[in-house]
């Protein structure tokens, strides 16, 4: 295996990761700012009341997208399957 060849492979694998945990991380930031923004307005200090918007936020981000994210998953699978053989050489 040649250091372009770990290196492609490498850099693939952090773009399908950043695609696929992407969206849900977005959506988990997104709340938590809006939650933090209403914690101040309203002077409620309560550290525990983001925990729940996060959950459902990431569930109805997941519910939504986990068609495209599984699509993402099995092209980056079956690339790296389907090159097996030239890649251990």
């Amino acid at each position: 295996m040649s250091e372009d060849l770990v290196m492609s492979i490498s850099g693939e694998t952090l773009k399908t990761m950043m695609l696929i945990a992407g969206p849900m991380l977005i959506a988990a930031m997104v709340i938590g700012i809006i939650v933090s923004v209403l914690q101040a307005i309203t002077q409620i200090n309560e550290a525990t009341l983001t925990f729940i918007p996060k959950m459902v936020a990431i569930i109805l981000v997941l519910v939504i997208m986990a068609p495209w994210m599984l699509e993402i998953l099995q092209n980056y699978s079956s690339q790296i399957f389907g090159n097996f053989a030239e890649m251990v050489r």
